[in-house]
């Protein structure tokens, strides 16, 4: 089997291709621009093209199917010679499809905790010796790629993204995975640059919900209202089943998930997490495994890359990163850390990086989400403002939206970093949060 990627150096797409590359196929792509840790982990495989750019020559009647990126224009060279051969021309979230069509799919959604609950679930099944396929979003922990396919799972788990699918097709990505068991954790605007309104947001839920498979369940956060609304109004022919936070506790010894009956330490901490614990177990359930063999397993589940990672603990201060860039993500993020950490002094540093966070419409949703904090530091990068054709932003219309007398706004990294690491502080934890990288900033220079 070949496969020619076009955009391979993608986050799902260079772990796509490695994985089709271990099953055996004969893989190649191509990309203008290849960033790390895309480019050594390709070419650690030998799967980096060797050079960058389109060239359509690559592009010939033997290849098998064309896996197209989403990083690729519809006027992309190679993809035009590609139609051109009548060749077989897929999105990533299509050939996931069509390689687990046979199989049962769990498919995590919402606007936050996809990425954990779907590496709950993988680490469950894994501890158990449950044989499955996958897509996350994230580096885990005992998994080489974030991609897995194989001919003996008979179950997947995928991580089930609303961005859309490719330039080609402009459908979420998560309507085109057809679950048999469907988890909708929590719904808060994000991507309004192709969502332009809430509603159209939500609905974008909605007809995932009606992609059920008959017969399938939905397993949905009770606490969410618009969650619950899509739930109890749809008419599909599968089971409902709702779940809330999982009880949890904490003291100066760690902390627990609790029920009625049973007390887990757990290596996560935070109610959101609880949250996606709760999520996680009831599709395990679903998925036919039993209580004793979830709570046994979900004990060792240490989180997932950016997800509240812990970078370096000592005596002279924490320091953790998060992907927390929508306001409901980052409220979440400073809750857990200020819970978990009351007696630290907090310094929350967030990096506003998206289409939707760099929006002057969408900046008043930042309301307080950093209040909690004993210190706000909001870095935003002016190019990456012109680079999506945005109104210019003022470090003073950004300090208004966030509000609080804790917060400061830079537009340089360095200038950001520079101040943080003159500051005397008193029993510090860092939170650093970005879906970006604080423009190439290396945060080892902090931890040091």
């Amino acid at each position: 089997m070949r496969v020619h990627f076009i955009a391979i150096g993608g986050a799902v797409m260079h772990n796509l291709a490695i994985a089709l590359h271990k099953k055996g196929y004969k893989v190649t792509g191509s990309d203008d621009e290849i960033f790390e840790p895309s480019k050594s982990r390709l070419s650690g495989y030998g799967l980096l093209p060797e050079e960058s750019g389109w060239n359509v020559g690559r592009i010939t009647s033997d290849i098998d199917t064309i896996i197209l990126g989403m990083h690729a224009k519809a006027d992309n060279p190679e993809l035009a010679r590609a139609r051109e051969l009548g060749l077989k021309i897929m999105s990533f979230p299509d050939y996931l499809y069509e390689q687990t069509k046979n199989k049962k799919r769990i498919v995590i959604a919402g606007s936050h905790g996809k990425t954990t609950t779907t590496a709950m679930i993988m680490h469950v099944f894994r501890f158990l010796g449950i044989k499955f396929d996958y897509m996350v979003g994230s580096l885990i922990d005992g998994f080489e790629t974030m991609v897995g396919l194989s001919d003996e799972a008979e179950i997947a788990v995928f991580e089930g993204d609303e961005y859309l699918t490719s330039a080609l097709d402009k459908r979420p990505k998560f309507h085109l995975y057809m679950p048999d068991i469907a988890v909708l954790n929590g719904i808060a605007w994000d991507h309004m640059n192709v969502f332009p309104t809430f509603e159209n947001y939500v609905g974008q839920f909605r007809i995932f919900v009606d992609k059920i498979s008959s017969g399938g369940s939905l397993i949905y956060f009770s606490g969410d209202p618009e969650v619950k609304k899509i739930a109890l109004s749809s008419d599909g022919n599968f089971k409902k089943i709702p779940y809330t936070v999982h009880g949890y506790f904490q003291n100066k010894t760690g902390f627990y998930a609790a029920t009625h009956n049973r007390v887990i330490p757990v290596k996560i901490f935070g109610e959101h997490n609880m949250q996606n614990l709760s999520a996680a177990k009831a599709a395990c359930l679903a998925a036919g495994v039993d209580e004793d063999g979830f709570y046994k397993a979900i004990q060792s589940f240490e989180g997932t890359s950016k997800r509240l990672q812990l970078l370096k603990k000592n005596e002279k201060g924490i320091i953790y990163l998060d992907f927390a860039h929508s306001p409901s993500k980052v409220k979440a993020t400073v809750d857990a850390i200020v819970d978990r950490y009351p007696d630290r002094e907090i310094i929350a540093c967030l990096e506003l990086h998206t289409y939707s966070s760099l929006s002057h419409d969408f900046l008043p949703l930042y309301k307080g989400t950093l209040s909690r904090a004993n210190k706000g530091y909001v870095y935003f990068n002016p190019h990456a403002v012109r680079m999506k054709k945005l109104q210019i932003l003022s470090k003073d219309t950004i300090k208004t939206a966030f509000e609080g007398d804790n917060i400061k706004v830079y537009d340089d990294s360095e200038e950001l970093f520079t101040f943080i690491k003159e500051q005397k502080y008193s029993h510090p934890l860092f939170l650093m949060m970005s879906s970006g990288e604080f423009n190439g900033f290396d945060l080892s220079q902090l931890i040091e």
